[in-house]
């Protein structure tokens, strides 16, 4: 499973080795949220292309918290634990309000992801060096 696209885009790893971290800390640590690495410490890639890279990626959150909102409605309704409208709204709204700082996270990697490309001989190389 390492080295899957789906994995790097989950886990923040870096998009050209999918091995180095993405983030400078986890997505709910307060004091540094969503804040992107300069580089990866793996391969070395610069993260950001130009200055403000990363406001493209409000777009892509904006559609994986849509995908989120449909998602937990359709947990909701279907498996009923919520008969009430506005019981599906908090629920919603709860999910939304809980996963909010991981959605800005995966937004800016499926953000680099467009971007930069997965290089299989870096990756390898990347692999080799730190087995020994």
């Amino acid at each position: 499973m390492k080295r899957t696209y789906l994995y790097s885009l989950l886990f923040l790893k870096c998009p050209q080795c999918r091995q180095g971290k993405f983030l400078e800390a986890h997505p709910y640590k307060l004091s540094n949220m969503n804040k992107v690495k300069e580089k990866c410490p793996k391969c070395g890639l610069h993260y950001s292309i130009e200055p403000a890279f990363y406001t493209g990626s409000m777009y892509v959150s904006y559609a994986v918290g849509i995908a989120v909102g449909v998602a937990v409605f359709v947990l909701t309704y279907f498996t009923g634990l919520a008969k009430h409208p506005l019981a599906i709204f908090g629920y919603i709204v709860s999910g939304l309000f809980l996963l909010m700082p991981y959605i800005g996270a995966v937004s800016k990697s499926i953000w680099a992801h467009f971007f930069f490309k997965y290089k299989p001989k870096i990756a390898e190389q990347v692999s080799n060096d730190s087995r020994t």
